[in-house]
C-alpha cells in the first residue's frame, strides 16, 4: 500500500508547492489580487445606468415655465446642469470636448408662444458618441413634454394640456444620430488592442533576453540604458501603427464608422499612446523574472484599464474614486481622443487636454523603467 501511495511523499510535494508559491511572489499576488480586483470593480465601480450627467443650459429667456422644465429634468436624476447658463457657442464647444453630455436650449419668447398655444420647441442636444451612456437619460427626457408643466398649466392655462403636449421636445443625438454601437466600440478597440499587445510584447521581449541567457551579452555591450530602452521600444511602434491601420480600415469599410478628423492628428496622438504602453511593458520586464510573470503583470494592468477607461461601461457612471483611478490610465484619455477625432472631427485644440496626461504618464513610467534597468546593470 505504501508503494502505491505514501502520505509522506504526498505531504512533501504538497509543502513544496506552497514554498514555491511563497517564492514566486508575483504569481501568488496575481492569484489573490486579480479576484479581489474583479470583485471590487464589478461590484462597486461598474454601472451601466449613469446618473447626474453634466449638462449645460442655453437660456433664451428666464421664465416660470423655463425654470419648471429645468427643475423637472434635474429631478429625473439623469442630468446635472452647470451653475450658470452659457451661450450656444460655448455649449457646442463643451459637447465637442466632452465636458458635458447634454445641452438644453430654451428659445426666446418661449413662454409667450406656450401661452398662445403655438407649441414652442425646446432643443436637447446629446453627445451620442457613447449610446449606452445616454440611452436611459434620453428615454426619461422623452416624457417631459407631457409632465414637465403639469403643475403650471392650471386655471386659465389648463386648456393647453388635455389635447396635446404644450411644447415640442426636439432631441438631437450629435455625432451618432442613429445610436450605432459600432461607432463607439470599433474606434475604442484601437486603444484596447494597443494596450494589450504593446505592454505584453515589450514585457516579453526583455524577459526573453533573460531566459535565453542573452541578457549578459546585452549588458556587456557599450550601450546606455536609454539606448537599450529605445532600441527595444521603437520597433514595436511600427507594429502598433500596423495594428492601428488595420483597425481603421476595417472600421471605415467594414463597419462604416465615419472619419471626420485628420489622419495626421490621429497618427501623432497614437505615437504618444503607443509610447506610454511600451514604457509600461518595459517597466514590467524589469520586475518580472520570466515571461510568465511579465504576462501576469500585463493582465494586472490591462484589466483595470479595460473596465475603468469607459470602453465597456460609461465612464461617468462610475463612482468618484473609480473615476480618479481611470483618469490616471492612458487608455481613458486615448479613447476620448480617437472618438473625438473620428466622430467629431476634433483637432489639436480639442484633444490637447487629453494628450498631456498621456505624456505625463509616459515620462513618469519611462523614468521608473530607466531607474529599474540601471539597478539590473549593477
Amino acid at each position: 500500500m505504501s508503494d502505491w501511495f505514501s502520505v509522506r511523499r504526498f505531504a512533501a510535494v504538497f509543502m513544496k508547492e506552497f514554498v514555491q508559491m511563497r517564492r514566486d511572489r508575483i504569481t501568488f499576488g496575481m492569484m489573490i489580487g486579480v479576484p479581489m480586483m474583479q470583485l471590487v470593480l464589478f461590484g462597486f465601480a461598474i454601472n451601466a445606468d449613469p446618473k447626474h450627467l453634466p449638462a449645460a443650459l442655453v437660456m433664451g429667456e428666464d421664465s416660470v415655465f423655463a425654470r419648471s422644465i429645468v427643475s423637472t429634468m434635474e429631478h429625473t436624476d439623469y442630468l446635472r446642469f452647470l451653475p450658470a447658463p452659457i451661450s450656444e457657442q460655448q455649449a457646442d464647444w463643451m459637447l465637442r470636448t466632452g465636458e458635458i453630455q447634454f445641452a438644453l436650449t430654451i428659445p426666446p419668447h418661449f413662454s409667450t408662444d406656450l401661452v398662445r398655444g403655438r407649441r414652442p420647441a425646446l432643443v436637447v442636444e446629446a453627445d451620442a458618441t457613447d449610446p449606452v451612456a445616454t440611452a436611459n437619460a434620453v428615454a426619461a427626457l422623452n416624457t417631459l413634454d407631457r409632465t414637465a408643466l403639469q403643475h403650471d398649466l392650471v386655471g386659465p392655462l389648463a386648456t393647453l394640456s388635455p389635447t396635446q403636449t404644450p411644447f415640442e421636445l426636439r432631441l438631437q443625438r450629435r455625432y451618432n444620430e442613429e445610436g450605432i454601437s459600432q461607432y463607439n466600440v470599433v474606434p475604442g478597440l484601437i486603444g484596447v488592442v494597443l494596450t494589450m499587445t504593446m505592454i505584453m510584447m515589450t514585457g516579453l521581449a526583455m524577459t526573453r533576453e533573460r531566459e535565453r541567457g542573452t541578457m549578459e551579452n546585452l549588458l556587456a555591450m557599450p550601450v546606455k540604458p536609454i539606448e537599450v530602452m529605445l532600441g527595444k521600444i521603437v520597433p514595436f511602434i511600427f507594429v502598433g501603427y500596423i495594428q492601428v491601420g488595420i483597425i481603421l480600415l476595417a472600421s471605415r469599410f467594414l463597419f462604416q464608422v465615419p472619419f471626420e478628423g485628420s489622419v495626421v492628428t490621429l497618427s501623432i496622438a497614437a505615437v504618444l499612446f503607443i509610447a506610454a504602453n511600451l514604457a509600461v511593458g518595459f517597466t514590467f520586464s524589469t520586475f518580472a523574472e520570466n515571461q510568465l510573470q511579465a504576462m501576469q503583470l500585463s493582465v494586472f494592468f490591462f484589466l483595470p484599464s479595460l473596465l475603468l477607461s469607459g470602453f465597456l461601461y460609461p465612464f461617468r457612471g462610475m463612482p468618484d474614486w473609480a473615476q480618479v483611478i481611470g483618469q490616471m490610465l492612458p487608455l481613458t484619455h486615448f479613447l476620448r481622443v480617437i472618438r473625438g477625432v473620428l466622430l467629431k472631427g476634433n483637432g489639436w485644440v480639442e484633444i490637447g487636454p487629453e494628450l498631456w496626461p498621456i505624456a505625463a504618464f509616459t515620462l513618469v513610467v519611462g523614468a521608473l523603467a530607466l531607474l529599474r534597468y540601471r539597478r539590473t546593470l549593477d
